[in-house]
């Protein structure tokens, strides 16, 4: 069973998602809080698997909170809400390592898939996300890449393509034609090699030095 503890300022938004991940069989739905401070509290003393939280809220916003939670032992893995008109929220989250980016208007099922994500130690990014990620890394000419990226088979470069489209482990499976599970250990072997802790930092790694392009985001959207 997968305990999720869940924030919003929105009493129906939270009403939502309780409901939401209430049917889930897997899920268990540990706490809602309505604020940042409240988030923390509850989240060091109920210990959940994933937090899944909005990232704009009074008093003590979502990032805030989530530098506060990286101080706890484990840290439990943050799925972050965002919208297009908040870009220093997104980055800022990016920043303090959230594991999930989705959009407040995305699927439901897609909520789901990111909170069993997040529990096994991986990431979803909704793909109307990813151009913003682009966006931030695209206005200039790409880096060279650091030596370790040199380090990646030719397959691995194609994976690492597509996680920064957004695509998840079965996409990139299906895509390419191989198991799931061995699309999973692509990844998994790309973010040791490349250094970062989460597909999401992968994917900006990728744009950021020119291992994926603008013109892939939209070809594979």
């Amino acid at each position: 069973m997968i305990r999720v503890l869940l924030a919003d300022d929105q009493p129906a938004a939270r009403e939502g998602l309780r409901l939401l991940f209430g049917s889930v069989p897997d899920v268990e739905v540990v706490g809602v809080a309505a604020h940042g401070r409240e988030l923390v509290t509850m989240a060091r003393r109920l210990r959940p698997d994933v937090v899944f939280t909005d990232i704009r809220m009074p008093g003590m916003d979502g990032v805030t909170a989530m530098r506060e939670l990286a101080r706890m032992d484990p840290v439990p893995p943050t799925v972050m809400l965002t919208t297009f008109d908040i870009d220093e929220y997104l980055f800022g989250a990016l920043q303090a390592g959230a594991v999930g980016f989705l959009l407040k208007e995305s699927e439901p099922e897609l909520y789901v898939e990111a909170v069993r994500a997040a529990y096994k130690g991986q990431g979803v990014i909704d793909p109307k996300v990813t151009p913003r990620l682009v966006n931030r890394f695209a206005q200039t000419s790409p880096r060279t890449p650091p030596t370790r990226a040199a380090d990646l088979t030719e397959r691995e470069r194609e994976v690492l393509r597509l996680v920064a489209m957004g695509h998840s482990n079965a996409r990139i499976a299906e895509d390419l034609g191989i198991a799931p599970g061995t699309a999973k250990i692509h990844v998994t072997r790309i973010l040791t090699k490349i250094g970062v802790e989460s597909r999401v930092q992968a994917a900006v790694y990728a744009y950021r030095y020119g291992l994926a392009t603008w013109a892939d985001t939209f070809e594979g959207s």
